[in-house]
């Protein structure tokens, strides 16, 4: 079987409904036309645009947003380069510095970005230059595009002003990569919803495989408590092909997750299409 081909996968028994979207996976390279960043914490496999839309066929996927990794660093060249070969399909969110000029910003709204990201996470850099952060912000506010910002837990509540203070959207990874097993009464999990209630906050309840083990039973409460709190500003992803992954993950089980995390047709058109066509002009 080669990267691109899941046929001796399982499908998932949940079929996901016309128009489901994929608001979080990657494309990796190929490195031979897209080489990774020179200062990168991390060097994937490739996974080219081949391999995600194999992947999306086999789900049964038919949007999607292909979100910026940082072993590319700030060249999106392969992220681009997917948006332009399924534009009616694609969306992406770049990583940029205060280098990019408004033209180039542009020319990535024109090719389907609508929002950068920043990375908060320890072992992949920690902290970014605030500096740049606030003026990639004032510069990315005029194009009604939003931050996603990757924290982790331990993150969730010493960024929490800063949080507050944003004047666009900001969209938090992974459900804040809470652990799932401590529940929905630890500290960090309470801020992150007292944050969900501001009006400029989402929250993606993808990455139960990063919080949780199979068959990801704790993720589901955690995933299901924020879809019930802002149904309305949730998002889900495949998180495909899961870059520093603690064990191996079968997307057809994360799609099986989507009934239990948001039970109710109406949660599942909210999170799957209404809520990314929204945020992402589909």
């Amino acid at each position: 079987m080669t990267a691109h081909d899941f046929s001796a996968r399982r499908k998932p028994r949940f079929q996901l409904p016309a128009g489901a979207t994929d608001a979080h996976c990657h494309v990796f390279g190929p490195a031979a036309k897209f080489p990774y960043a020179p200062n990168r914490r991390y060097t994937p496999e490739d996974a080219p645009r081949e391999a995600l839309a194999a992947l999306h066929d086999h789900l049964g996927v038919q949007r999607a947003v292909i979100v910026q990794a940082s072993c590319h660093g700030t060249d999106n060249a392969a992220m681009l380069d997917a948006l332009a070969w399924r534009p009616d399909h694609y969306r992406g969110v770049a990583i940029v510095d205060d280098s990019f000029s408004g033209g180039d910003l542009l020319k990535m709204h024109q090719a389907g970005v609508r929002g950068v990201r920043f990375n908060f996470i320890k072992h992949l850099g920690g902290t970014p230059d605030l500096n740049v952060f606030n003026n990639v912000i004032k510069r990315i506010k005029p194009l009604g595009w939003h931050v996603v910002l990757h924290l982790g837990a331990p993150d969730i509540i010493p960024w929490s002003e800063m949080m507050r203070a944003l004047p666009l959207t900001f969209v938090i990874d992974h459900m804040g990569r809470v652990p799932a097993a401590a529940g929905l009464e630890q500290e960090p999990f309470k801020v992150l919803m007292e944050l969900a209630k501001l009006d400029n906050c989402w929250i993606k309840v993808c990455g139960s495989e990063r919080i949780d083990l199979p068959p990801y039973d704790k993720a589901v409460v955690i995933a299901r408590k924020i879809v019930e709190t802002i149904p309305d500003k949730v998002l889900w992803g495949t998180d495909f092909p899961h870059p520093n992954a603690t064990h191996v993950c079968d997307e057809a089980d994360l799609v099986d997750l989507v009934p239990q995390i948001a039970p109710t047709a109406e949660l599942q058109k909210k999170l799957l299409i209404d809520n990314p066509a929204r945020l992402y002009g589909f």
